[in-house]
C-alpha cells in the first residue's frame, strides 16, 4: 500500500467503491468458489490486485466493472486444477440412522455455509434480494460448481446480478454471441443439477419453525423434533460424507448418535438465504462452550426438509461469533 503512486482522490475513490460493493463482491466470489472461506480470500485477492492497479485505471469503465472484472480473473485462477466442491448428497448414497459419521474429509472437497450479512446487501429492492438470497441456496450454490468457471460467471452475472449481456461480455472479453451461447449452456447445467429448488420464505413463520427446533432439541423430544420435519427430510455433516434421509433414518441418529452431545447451546444465525443455527457445545475445560457446528435449515410448506451441519468451529469467526460461551 506504501508504494501506491494514485493520487488521493483516487484512493479515496477505490475505498469508497470496495466498501460500496463489498457485499456483492463477496458473494459473487461465494456463488463462485462455493467455499466462504475462499470468498474472502479472493475479495481480499481483489482488493490487493485493485490497489496495485489503480494507477491504470483512467474511469473508462464504471469501477462496480473494473473490481468485478478482478474477481473474475481472481476466481478462475483459484479454480484452476481443482476439485468440485459438492455436498455429502452427491459424494455417494445415504447411511443408515445409526450409521458412525466416519472419517472428515477435507474441507476444500466441500460447499460451505456463508453468512447472509457477508453477501446480501442490507437495503434494495425486495425482488431483486428474492433473487440474491434463492441464489445463495446450499444447493443452488452445489449445482453452480457443475458449471465451467466462465459458464458460473456469466450466468451469476448476468440471472442474479442483472448485468446486461453486452456488460459481461465486456468484462470476460469475449463476443455477446459467446455470452449467450455461455448463459444457455449454464442454464441447461442448473436445470440438471438443481431440478425443483427449495422455495425460501422469510419472516416470522420461518424462524419460529427453527425456534420449535431448538426447543426440542433442549429438552431432547426426539419425537417432537421429527414432528417437525418433512417425511423425506435430508440430514448431512460436512466435513463428514455421511448423510441420512427420511424420518426414520432420522430419529434413529437423534437417538444414537447425536444423543451424545447433548448440553449445548443454539444461538440463532441467517445463513444461505435461511434461518439458521450456531451450536455450541460444552469443552470440558472450565465449563466454557466451544463452537461445534453451523446448522443450515431448509424448510418446506412450514416443514423442515433439510438440515446442514456444518462441523467446522473456524466458520463462527467468519459469521461474527465469539470463541467461546460461558455455560449456563
Amino acid at each position: 500500500m506504501t508504494e501506491l503512486s494514485a493520487a488521493p482522490t483516487d484512493v479515496r475513490m477505490l475505498e469508497r467503491g470496495l466498501e460500496d460493493h463489498r457485499a456483492q463482491l463477496t458473494g459473487y466470489c461465494y456463488r463462485m468458489l462455493g467455499s466462504p472461506f475462499e470468498a474472502e480470500d479472493a475479495v481480499q485477492e481483489t482488493l490487493v490486485r485493485a490497489w496495485r492497479a489503480l494507477d491504470r485505471f483512467e474511469g473508462r469503465a464504471a469501477l462496480r466493472t473494473w473490481l468485478f472484472g478482478i474477481a473474475t480473473n481472481v476466481c478462475i485462477d483459484m479454480l484452476k486444477a481443482r476439485r468440485r466442491r459438492a455436498l455429502p448428497m452427491e459424494m455417494g448414497p445415504s447411511s443408515p440412522g445409526d450409521a458412525r459419521p466416519g472419517e472428515a474429509l477435507a474441507e476444500h472437497l466441500w460447499v460451505g455455509p456463508v453468512h447472509d450479512d457477508r453477501v446480501l446487501p442490507a437495503t434494495g429492492d425486495p425482488a431483486e434480494l428474492t433473487v440474491e438470497r434463492e441464489s445463495i441456496r446450499l444447493a443452488f450454490v452445489a449445482s453452480l460448481q457443475h458449471l465451467t468457471p466462465k459458464q458460473r460467471a456469466t450466468l451469476i452475472l448476468r440471472d442474479v446480478l442483472r448485468w446486461k449481456t453486452d456488460e459481461v461480455a465486456a468484462l470476460l472479453d469475449v463476443s455477446v454471441a459467446s455470452t449467450e451461447s455461455l448463459l444457455r449452456r449454464a442454464r441447461a447445467v442448473m436445470a440438471e443439477a438443481d431440478p425443483a429448488g427449495v422455495a425460501i420464505t422469510h419472516g416470522p413463520s420461518t424462524r419460529a419453525l427453527v425456534d420449535r427446533y431448538v426447543e426440542a432439541f433442549e429438552r431432547y423430544d426426539v419425537d417432537a423434533l421429527v414432528a417437525l420435519m418433512h417425511e423425506d427430510v435430508v440430514l448431512s455433516m460436512p466435513p463428514h460424507p455421511l448423510w441420512v434421509q427420511g424420518i426414520g433414518a432420522v430419529r434413529t441418529f437423534f437417538r444414537t448418535i447425536a444423543g451424545a452431545g447433548r448440553g449445548g447451546r443454539f444461538v440463532p444465525v441467517a445463513a444461505n438465504g435461511t434461518p439458521g443455527l450456531a451450536l455450541y457445545k460444552p469443552s470440558g475445560h472450565g465449563g466454557r462452550l466451544e463452537p461445534f457446528s453451523i446448522e443450515v435449515f431448509e424448510q418446506s410448506d412450514g416443514r423442515i426438509i433439510g438440515i446442514h451441519a456444518f462441523l467446522e468451529p473456524r466458520l463462527f469467526a467468519l459469521f461474527g461469533l465469539p470463541p467461546t460461551l460461558p455455560s449456563r
